[in-house]
């Protein structure tokens, strides 16, 4: 009896450990869908697929923080023993939304010969910046480190991230072995670095001339422009963006401020000969990307783009 009580608890503590941190559930596929289907009577949420190509591996831990663990989904094409790897960050305002609303976006594009990844990450009500951003980039450590398992080839390795993610995408790719992010996270045998961006509807830069970010941005980056500018400049993807950056695709709503300081960016990546590539979903609702008809053409970018670099 004794013993049975003991593991009881151990098992309570547990649950209590990994939960002792505020959820904002607000931002759901569902939540955006009841938002949009008046504006966009035509809208449906794509069908989830099963695909006996595609090997699914679910809340795998990738990294322990103090009591807190942090897991990942791998979905990953068993045709190849060394397939590219897309890294994949959900939005939500750096505040709300979950790895689950990523799977669906996963199982299509791996089952087109990819190694995908969706990643939990620490949202602002738990940490702020530049925490979640550590976290990935230690996610991409070890899914370097477990490249044979996951059928990884650690040399080709996209990051994709969607609003507030695709803004997190850009960064991460834009400061791939800079000493300022790199000497926060984990040592490994495995380097964070990606070798290709995708931004769908991300800003890249958080004070500039068309961005429009506020409370949510200033939450998580600890105050606002005018407290911490330097702050919302480091985390800023133009901020980092020379020579070394890797090529990047931009998938973008009808909606301007959503890829803020993208053309600047671009103006740098001609300079030193770096593919980009946009493209613009016309008529289209921030979070697209949830739906049809506009999840199709996202994948379909998506997929075009990986393939021309790591193809």
């Amino acid at each position: 009896m004794k013993k049975s009580f003991f593991i009881m608890m151990l098992i309570s503590n547990a649950i209590f450990a990994q939960s002792n941190y505020s959820i904002d559930t607000s931002y759901t596929i569902k939540s955006t869908y009841n938002k949009l289907i008046k504006k966009y009577p035509f809208i449906t949420i794509p069908q989830e697929k099963k695909n006996t190509d595609v090997v699914e591996i679910k809340e795998v831990v990738y990294q322990r923080h103090q009591d807190r663990t942090l897991h990942l989904d791998a979905f990953f094409s068993k045709k190849q023993k060394s397939n590219p790897a897309v890294i994949m960050i959900h939005g939500g305002g750096w505040r709300s939304g979950n790895k689950t609303q990523m799977q669906r976006m996963a199982i299509e594009i791996a089952s087109k010969g990819y190694s995908c990844f969706a990643i939990e990450y620490r949202l602002s009500l738990e940490a702020k910046y530049p925490e979640g951003v550590y976290d990935v980039k230690n996610a991409i450590k070890f899914i370097k480190d477990n490249a044979k398992k996951f059928h990884v080839d650690p040399n080709k390795i996209a990051v994709l991230g969607c609003s507030s993610g695709g803004q997190m995408a850009a960064l991460i790719g834009t400061t791939n072995e800079n000493p300022d992010f790199e000497d926060k996270i984990f040592k490994s045998k495995s380097s964070s670095k990606v070798n290709a961006i995708i931004d769908i509807d991300g800003i890249l830069a958080f004070k500039h001339p068309e961005s429009a970010e506020g409370e949510m941005a200033s939450f998580w980056l600890g105050g606002t422009s005018d407290e911490k500018p330097e702050i919302w400049k480091n985390a800023s993807a133009l901020s980092h963006t020379n020579n070394q950056t890797p090529p990047i695709l931009f998938i973008q709503s009808s909606f301007d401020r959503f890829h803020a300081g993208r053309d600047d960016m671009i103006a740098i990546l001609n300079q030193y000969k770096i593919y980009s590539e946009v493209h613009t979903i016309q008529n289209s609702p921030h979070s697209f990307w949830f739906f049809q008809p506009w999840f199709d053409e996202t994948v379909m970018h998506t997929a075009q783009f990986l393939d021309k670099i790591f193809k």
